[in-house]
């Protein structure tokens, strides 16, 4: 019986998808009943590339006889607040405003601010990759990416 679940084979080849289109894929989801893929293009994401991924994924999951049951395929960009999803995003951002949820000492923090630095794995003394936002009162926040629950850019209109 077809189980319905993205594997690392699966998402590998959702990758493929969207980079046979100039596309890279940034997260692929299976939640309630739908598939969310999230695309990303150097000069935008345009519907076409939307439809395009969503074709070929939606025959891939034909092909695999992927579930039995019915499920939705979505496919967008990541949009204007899009989510920073690992240590890639963080350092492509740094210099935009964002919105950081995470877990400090003292509970669960909402803090926005500019994105001033990413610190990796490999330059921290300890190993724990970190970012430091510059709050509204020009302080340097430094937040461990593993306490991080939601980070967001913050549009700029």
């Amino acid at each position: 019986m077809p189980h319905a679940t993205l594997d690392e084979e699966l998402k590998n080849e959702f990758a493929e998808i969207a980079r046979s289109t100039g596309c890279e894929l940034l997260d692929a989801r299976f939640q309630g009943g739908v598939v969310k893929l999230i695309i990303d293009h150097p000069e935008g994401v345009t519907l076409t590339h939307c439809q395009t991924v969503s074709r070929q994924v939606s025959a891939e999951l034909d092909v695999r006889d992927w579930s039995s049951s019915k499920y939705t395929l979505e496919v967008s960009s990541p949009g204007l607040d899009r989510e920073l999803l690992g240590p890639r995003d963080f350092a492509r951002f740094t210099g935009n405003q964002v919105k950081i949820t995470w877990h400090s000492d003292q509970g669960k923090r909402t803090d926005i601010g500019v994105l001033e630095k990413f610190v990796s794995d490999d330059e921290q003394a300890d190993g724990s990759a970190q970012i430091e936002i510059r709050l509204d009162s020009d302080a340097l926040q430094g937040i461990p990416l593993q306490s991080i629950q939601v980070a967001r850019l913050v549009p700029e209109l």
